[in-house]
């Protein structure tokens, strides 16, 4: 059998993990502990499974797997938390600011 004859592998088609309890656990002790939580869908690549960026009203984020667009949009309504499909939207601008902010405070430490 030649080279390209070979079957595949059928798998998922990422090389990442699947979402778990863990990341599950960490978006929502996010959400709870934040105000203005609002969440980015993020979708599948072929290397990532589907994750989510929650960001707070201060700018500041976390990113998680979730099980799909079903799973960020089923935390969304359980929550009572906004998703966005962060291909049509974007980022925040707030998130920038945050994110320099923070870069501006790691240089002025060193």
């Amino acid at each position: 059998m030649g080279l390209f004859g070979r079957k595949k592998k059928q798998g998922k088609g990422t090389l990442d993990r699947a979402s778990d309890n863990t990341d599950q656990r960490h978006l929502i002790d996010f959400i709870k502990t934040r105000t203005g939580v609002e969440a980015y869908l993020e979708p599948k690549t072929t290397v990532t499974e589907t994750t989510v960026m929650l960001i707070a009203h201060d700018g500041e984020w976390t990113r998680r797997r979730v099980d799909g667009p079903a799973g960020a949009f089923a935390l969304g309504r359980k929550y009572n938390t906004p998703v966005y499909e962060v291909a049509k939207t974007g980022y925040p601008q707030r998130k920038r600011d945050f994110d320099a902010r923070r870069k501006l405070e790691q240089q002025r430490r060193q």
